[in-house]
């Protein structure tokens, strides 16, 4: 179909601006995603020139509206309006598209580019973190909220793909966006009908709309995705709908105005060559030179500038009568806003006595409790394990469809939507969300987790029944890789406490943390330690030493310090010199510096034996290669927790055993 016509109407011509940026930028690229823009344009277009309320100049205004391209792979679409529209990011960096270090990675990340919302790319996130933004403004609306002055009133709009839809992840966080009831949140799908190994019938047939029916969603269907008229009837009439979110099926056609490449999946991922490149534009009548776009089309668009400016500025307006007629409301706004800084969290926690016991899953929820005392931003919940996780607030509502004020949330079992929707719910602002499983099904969440960490978003893992420990549900339930695979992930800083008092301490960084924090927490209970104040901010510290130089060095986690703890005394009765390590968090010790490190595992001790109830690999980082492991590189069994950890090696005896095999001659 072509556009071309002796005069295009001015929305026509920018729409089309689109598709020339996102053609230009493919090509000089060599590489990327060009078929959904060009498909997609018009839903775009219609969105940042009618509907999105936004300010090019304040990218992190908290009234405004989100718009979230959950179809990451087809950046440019995203990156064209973003610099249309006038945001930072200059003609300059469109031509850098996909290069070292430009705002315009190939696939939309989050910090990097002004504008972009949240890091997209793996199919499914972005609609499911964008329940999280929905969620989070919902919530926030009906706490700080009062008559006259709705400080929180905002829309989350999302572009998905064919490819979001297919993704277990959507489908768990789009059933608990319908059970809520979030009537600002509307999705666009784009309904293009092709992947990149064919057209979706072959392993796609299902009804969607039916299915987002039955999840509760209001559902509509654009039969043609050029139709501006259609898409924006559709749209105001999702914005109408306010007790359920909304889905757009729209029909478009992949790669729009390239002759022999549109409608097919060699529109999808590729660059469209210099050939088609130019047959589109003459099909599309885009007469202008690459890079370029015509004044009256920027002019168009950049009308945005004035308009967000005064969009925010009557916020301000409103918000400044606001906190002259509700000041502490207003004060306890702005310091959700801001998040918890310089605060010394570990003060305001308990000491829980020597000589008791408790799991630290127990004592973890006793603390996450004093905290939501004083931080009325915490928020979270559990993948339906919150008596076994220890993660109810008391005496607080839940969230339900009826009321947003609560800051417990039913996640139901979701794992992997649930760490999606705390990602949303932590990017808003605002919230500080944690989320609670079985450390063995953090591989269940894991791609939400990672997100988060790559985004720098302060999520609380909250992992029980993190070892073999945890007895007679077995090797399905007992993790063993877990705590390895996710050290492996940068900037996720992991946590195992060994007992009360470390938990406490973990808790009290975690909330304060600039990055996401897991903590692995044990299903039985373990003794109350000396732990001395500051510790656990610092990954490891010596928790029992011996006179002058140790002979060695037993270095444990979790619940197997205090194994370490009784092989030091069978080894001290035979006069052998041991320091005991307690090293809850590896990623917090790496961060001190080298004298500490020093002072805590000196080189000149090369005798050293690592006790973790989980794999071996990475600890040889600390033990050295004349170092020992006793670790767990099988899976476990099922039978009483004490008597796995026995059998499997995880007693005094072995520990002693291979420390006495370190120091023979």
């Amino acid at each position: 179909m072509s556009q071309t016509t002796t005069k295009q109407s001015l929305e026509v011509r920018a729409i089309n601006a689109i598709r020339a940026l996102t053609i230009d930028a493919t090509q000089a690229a060599g590489s990327g995603h060009p078929g959904m823009p060009m498909g997609a344009a018009p839903m775009g277009y219609l969105l940042f020139t009618k509907f999105l309320k936004f300010n090019p100049a304040n990218d992190r205004w908290v009234n405004r509206d989100v718009y979230i391209q959950s179809a990451g792979h087809g950046s440019m679409l995203q990156y064209s309006l973003l610099h249309l529209v006038g945001y930072d990011l200059p003609m300059e960096e469109l031509k850098r598209y996909r290069q070292w270090k430009s705002k315009t990675p190939g696939h939309p990340e989050h910090f990097v580019t002004p504008g972009v919302e949240i890091t997209t790319g793996p199919l499914g996130q972005g609609i499911s973190t964008a329940v999280g933004v929905a969620l989070a403004e919902a919530h926030l609306g009906a706490t700080y909220n009062r008559p006259g002055f709705n400080i929180i009133d905002h829309y989350t709009y999302v572009i998905a793909s064919d490819g979001d839809l297919m993704e277990g992840v959507s489908a768990e966080a789009s059933s608990l966006a319908g059970h809520w009831g979030l009537g600002k949140l509307i999705v666009l799908y784009d309904d293009n009908q092709i992947t990149i190994d064919g057209k979706t019938d072959i392993a796609f047939t299902e009804d969607v709309l039916g299915r987002y029916d039955a999840y509760g969603w209001h559902t509509q269907r654009v039969a043609d995705g050029n139709d501006l008229e259609a898409l924006e009837a559709a749209i105001r009439a999702a914005q109408s709908e306010t007790n359920r979110p909304s889905l757009i099926a729209v029909r478009t056609v992949i790669g729009y105005g390239a002759p022999n490449r549109q409608g097919t999946p060699k529109a999808h991922g590729s660059p469209l060559g210099d050939e088609e490149a130019r047959a589109a534009k003459e099909a599309l009548g885009i007469d202008w030179p690459a890079f370029t776009v015509p004044e009256d089309v920027l002019a168009h668009y950049r009308q945005a500038v004035p308009r967000g400016a005064q969009l925010e500025a009557e916020w301000r307006e409103l918000f400044g009568r606001y906190k002259a007629a509700h000041p502490e409301l207003a004060k306890r706004f702005e310091t959700a806003l801001q998040g918890e800084a310089e605060r010394d969290f570990e003060e305001l926690l308990p000491r829980f006595p020597v000589g008791e016991k408790m799991a630290t899953r127990k004592s973890s929820g006793k603390v996450l409790n004093l905290l939501a005392k004083e931080l009325p931003q915490l928020i979270g919940g559990s993948a339906d394990l919150a008596e076994s996780n220890n993660t109810t607030l008391e005496g607080i509502p839940f969230i339900s469809k009826d009321d947003y004020t609560g800051r417990n949330i039913h996640f139901g079992v979701r794992e992997h939507g649930m760490a999606a929707i705390a990602n949303g719910l932590s990017l808003h602002g605002g919230l500080k969300p944690y989320v609670a499983t079985f450390l063995i099904f953090s591989d269940y969440l894991r791609p939400s987790l990672r997100l988060a960490a790559l985004m720098d978003q302060p999520v609380i893992y909250v992992f029980t029944h993190d070892s073999i420990g945890l007895g007679g549900d077995g090797p399905t339930h007992q993790p063993v890789s877990q705590l390895t695979a996710l050290r492996a992930i940068p900037k996720l800083t992991v946590i195992r406490p060994a007992d009360a008092n470390e938990t406490a301490q973990a808790w009290a960084l975690a909330v304060t943390h600039k990055s996401p924090v897991a903590l692995a927490l044990t299903r039985q209970d373990v003794p109350h330690l000396d732990v001395p104040k500051g510790s656990v901010k610092r990954g490891g510290y010596v928790l029992a030493d011996c006179e002058g130089t140790p002979d060695v060095i037993l270095i444990g986690t979790g619940s197997e310090v205090h194994k370490c703890l009784e092989a030091k005394a069978l080894l001290e009765e035979e006069g052998t010199k041991v320091r005991v390590v307690s090293l809850p968090s590896f990623e917090l010790f790496e961060a001190q510096d080298e004298a500490y490190r020093e002072s805590v595992l000196p080189k000149a001790v090369r005798a050293r034996v690592s006790v973790e109830a989980g794999a071996t690999l990475g600890w040889y980082k600390y033990v050295g290669l004349d170092g020992a492991t006793v670790g767990l590189d099988r899976f476990g069994e099922s039978a009483d927790g004490d008597e796995v950890m026995d059998k499997l090696g995880f007693n005094a005896r072995n520990i002693a055993d291979t420390a006495r095999k370190l120091l023979a001659p």
